[in-house]
């Protein structure tokens, strides 16, 4: 059986932060703070910045003056399942091939999505990004994830929706797919083919 790996965002699960960030803006945020944050983002789920910390300068740049579950509860409201491709991915696994999460995430985002989905079950594997301590693109993702699930690339169908993600996949011979949501037919035809 071969082995897949998944992507969340945009493959998994749709996700759009400004509701999210604009939800938690006070009377007087610090100019350009939704920029800031979003520019923080990677940062953060390298796993370089604690969740307290985080939320602390996040909620300052914002003027939030909620507490961290209130933060938590709206910056994990920016998902809508993808229901096709969890459609796919139950029949993978049905099939019996390995399910492996692939993703840049933080240690807010994931436990909340694994929690919520219980179709996250699947996967008998996460590598996420926080816990690795890089995001991809960054070699040492790849290399990593690779090392500590023993992938075969040779063996491995990865999908992502980022074009920088792929072509690092591709560099470490993980056979890829680039997923755009409206081209979701695409997806289910280079499964077809292996």
């Amino acid at each position: 059986m071969s082995t897949y790996l998944f992507d969340i965002g945009n493959v998994l699960l749709a996700f759009d932060f400004q509701p999210a960030l604009s939800s938690l803006i006070g009377a007087k945020p610090k100019a350009n703070a939704l920029a800031q944050i979003i520019a923080k983002k990677d940062h953060f789920e390298a796993g370089k910045i604690e969740v307290p910390d985080y939320i602390d300068w996040a909620s300052e740049l914002l003027d939030f003056q909620g507490s961290h579950d209130e933060f938590k509860r709206a910056w994990t409201s920016i998902f809508t399942p993808i229901e096709g491709s969890w459609e796919l991915a139950r029949e993978l696994h049905h099939k019996g091939h390995r399910l492996i999460l692939f993703s840049n995430t933080n240690a807010i985002h994931a436990p909340y999505c694994l929690e919520t989905y219980p179709d996250f079950s699947l996967f008998e594997h996460a590598a996420f990004s926080h816990e690795l301590g890089a995001i991809k693109p960054n070699d040492a993702f790849y290399t990593s994830s690779i090392e500590q699930f023993d992938i075969d690339p040779s063996d491995t169908y990865y999908i992502d929706d980022l074009p920088e993600n792929i072509e690092a996949g591709k560099k470490f011979g993980l056979n890829t797919h680039l997923y755009r949501q409206d081209k979701h037919h695409d997806l289910l035809e280079w499964v077809a083919q292996h």
